[in-house]
C-alpha cells in the first residue's frame, strides 16, 4: 500500500471542495485552466455558462428555461437528449449540482412525474433548493447523500441521468451497482461523461487533486465502463465517446493536449 496515495475518501473531499467553492461563488466550472500556479487568459473573465452549455448540445430553450443560477456550465455533454424522458417517469439525477438538468427533466415528466437530484456538497444541495422553490418545481427534489450510497429506495427509478459526474467517482462499480439497485425493471441509464480513448500520461493519471476534480485524470475506458455496467447487471450497454467533444475538451487544460486522450461519451443501459 503507498502511504502517500489518497484514500477515496481523501478523493471525495478534493472534488467536495471544489463544487464547494462552485455552488458558493457560482464563478467556475469543470475546466482545470486556473490551476493556482496558472496566469492563463481564461482566469481573468467570468465564464458564460451559456454559451459553454450551449457548446455541449443544449438548446437556447432549455437554456432559457430554468432558474438564474440553475447552470453552472458544468458537464460535458447533454443527457437531455438521450434520455427519451416520458410524462409520469421517476428520474433520478447522479450529482445534481444546481438542478440544472433536473429542472429540464422536471419539464418533460409533468406533474404526474417526479425528479430527484442527488449531490454530495451540501452548498449544491441548498442552491439546487432555493433554485427549486424560485421556480416553482413542486415535482423536484433534491438529497444530500453520495452517488456510491444512494439515498434512494430500492426499484422505484424509471431513469437514471447524470452528467459528467461519475467519472469523479473513485469507486465506479459501486455507483453502477447502486444505479442497477434503485432502477426498476426496464429502467434506463443515460449519462454523459468523460472516457480515455488513450492512455493518460504518468503526470495527468497520478494527479488525483486537481486535475481529478476536473473530470480528467479519473475518466476510465470504454472497455472498463462496459465489464463495470455488465457486472451490475446491465444489458443493452452502450459507451460511444464523441469524437466532437474534443473541440471543448482541448481547452480544460490549455496546452497540455488533454483532448488527444479524453472524450465525451453517451453511454447508455438497461436493467432487465
Amino acid at each position: 500500500m503507498n502511504l502517500n496515495q489518497p484514500t477515496h475518501d481523501g478523493i471525495r473531499q478534493n472534488v467536495r471542495t471544489r463544487y464547494q467553492q462552485i455552488a458558493v461563488t457560482g464563478q467556475s466550472a469543470p475546466s482545470v485552466c486556473c490551476p493556482e500556479e496558472a496566469s492563463s487568459d481564461c482566469c481573468s473573465a467570468p465564464a458564460d455558462f451559456n454559451s459553454i452549455s450551449a457548446s455541449l448540445g443544449y438548446s437556447g430553450e432549455e437554456l432559457n428555461a430554468v432558474p438564474e443560477g440553475a447552470n453552472l456550465g458544468l458537464g460535458c455533454g447533454n443527457p437531455q437528449t438521450i434520455a427519451g424522458l416520458q410524462p409520469g417517469e421517476t428520474v433520478l439525477d447522479l450529482g445534481s449540482g444546481g438542478g440544472f438538468d433536473c429542472f429540464l427533466a422536471s419539464r418533460q415528466v409533468g406533474a404526474s412525474g417526479s425528479v430527484i437530484g442527488v449531490d454530495m456538497t451540501p452548498e449544491m444541495i441548498s442552491r439546487a433548493r432555493d433554485n427549486a422553490a424560485r421556480g416553482h418545481y413542486a415535482n423536484t427534489s433534491f438529497r444530500l447523500g453520495e452517488i456510491e450510497h444512494l439515498p434512494v429506495a430500492d426499484a422505484i427509478i424509471d431513469v437514471i441521468i447524470s452528467n459528467c459526474v461519475i467519472n469523479l467517482s473513485p469507486d465506479k462499480q459501486q455507483v453502477f451497482n447502486e444505479a442497477f439497485r434503485v432502477l426498476l425493471p426496464g429502467g434506463r441509464l443515460a449519462i454523459s461523461d468523460i472516457v480515455t480513448t488513450a492512455e493518460l500520461p504518468p503526470e495527468i493519471a497520478q494527479d488525483l487533486g486537481n486535475l481529478y476534480s476536473g473530470c480528467i485524470s479519473g475518466a476510465s475506458s470504454v472497455p472498463v465502463l462496459q465489464t463495470m455496467l455488465a457486472n451490475s447487471g446491465f444489458i443493452r450497454i452502450s459507451v460511444e465517446p464523441k469524437d466532437e467533444s474534443r473541440t471543448f475538451i482541448k481547452d480544460w487544460v490549455p496546452g497540455a493536449d488533454i483532448d488527444q486522450y479524453i472524450a465525451s461519451a453517451v453511454i447508455t443501459a438497461v436493467k432487465p
